[in-house]
């Protein structure tokens, strides 16, 4: 059954660019929606892993879960998922090394 998706790839290669866009509309820079099937949207995530190389990318798909949908990410996020007793949590890391006190 084909069920909408989002997912968001940023700095990626063109190409890969090019291959979502053939099943999915950027609706935005680096922001694309869909309605694919399960293989449609597992062949593309995995296209999106094997290329991602120094981008991140973020999918979002509906899932028969408590919150109704899960996250799938790859590259070096300042925000992770996390299960937490079956939910999905967000954490955050810290962008870079707190400056100290001069005082």
């Amino acid at each position: 059954m084909a069920s909408m998706i989002v997912l968001s790839a940023t700095a990626v290669p063109d190409h890969l660019r090019g291959a979502l866009t053939r099943w999915l509309l950027e609706v935005t820079p680096e922001l694309y929606i869909g309605t694919v099937s399960a293989r449609v949207r597992d062949e593309l995530w995995a296209s999106v892993t094997a290329c991602a190389e120094e981008g991140t990318a973020v999918l979002a798909y509906p899932s028969a879960n408590e919150q109704g949908f899960e996250v799938r990410t790859v590259g070096t996020h300042r925000r992770n998922p996390i299960d937490f007793d079956g939910l999905t949590l967000i954490s955050f890391q810290r962008a870079s090394k707190e400056i100290a006190n001069p005082f």
